[in-house]
This record gives structure tokens, C-alpha cells and sequence, in this order.
């Protein structure tokens, strides 16, 4: 005999989809605006799905790498909203990169952590499939 569901039951299984539907909204739309326009070294990098605990530490190697190489932002702006979350009261100046620029810094970027560098081929991966 088949277990009919609850009204709660039912309640709970569409909260959860709607979650999910709602993740992975979130995830398409910003894969998407990642290649329709510049963003930021850590904006491309959760976009690429690496890990949020080492985000920031391979967005900070990309930027030194670009001083390195000699290569421009495509974009610079004034923001509140950070890596770490929430918005705070300063605002900080943010370089936006394209995909093209930011496959470039990839190729010469060569990290030492075993994490880096998982993130590092994702990276690769998101920027040459534009």
C-alpha cells in the first residue's frame, strides 16, 4: 500500500525543491552575467565553483600575477559588497576582469597548494568555455 503524504509532508518536499530551483536560478544567472560582462576576480571564481574558503587566497594570486604580466582590468568600481559577506559601511575599489583576460592570468598562474590548484584548472575550465 502507498504512502500518501501529509499536508505537512507535502509542504516540506516543495519548500525543499523550491530551494533548490531557487540554488541553481542563482548559480545560471551568475555563470551568465560572468560572460556577458566584466566581474571580479572572486565573482568568476565562485562562478567556477571553487570553494568559498579558498576563494579569496586564489583571487589574490590572479591579481599578483596580473601585476606581474603587466595586465589592466578591464573595469574598475566602487563597491560595498565583499567575498566575506554582507555589505560594509566602506566602500573599496574592485577591478573587473573579462573571461578572455581572466583565462590569461590562469595560464601564467602557478600555484603551490594542492587547492589552488584544483581551483585554478575550474578557473581554466569556466573561462575557456565562454
Amino acid at each position: 500500500m502507498k504512502h500518501v503524504a501529509t499536508r505537512r509532508e507535502h509542504r516540506a518536499t516543495r519548500r525543499t525543491l523550491r530551494a533548490t530551483l531557487r540554488r541553481r536560478a542563482a548559480g545560471t544567472r551568475l555563470t551568465a552575467s560572468c560572460h556577458r560582462r566584466p566581474r571580479s576576480l572572486a565573482t568568476v571564481a565562485i562562478a567556477a565553483g571553487v570553494a568559498k574558503d579558498s576563494v579569496t587566497g586564489v583571487a589574490n594570486g590572479l591579481r599578483s600575477v596580473a601585476k606581474r604580466i603587466g595586465l589592466a582590468p578591464a573595469a574598475t568600481a566602487r563597491t560595498r559588497r565583499t567575498v566575506a559577506g554582507g555589505r560594509g559601511r566602506r566602500t573599496r575599489s574592485v577591478a573587473r576582469w573579462t573571461l578572455a583576460q581572466v583565462a590569461r592570468l590562469v595560464a601564467a598562474y602557478k600555484p603551490r597548494k594542492p587547492e589552488y590548484k584544483v581551483a585554478a584548472a575550474s578557473i581554466a575550465a569556466f573561462a575557456v568555455a565562454a
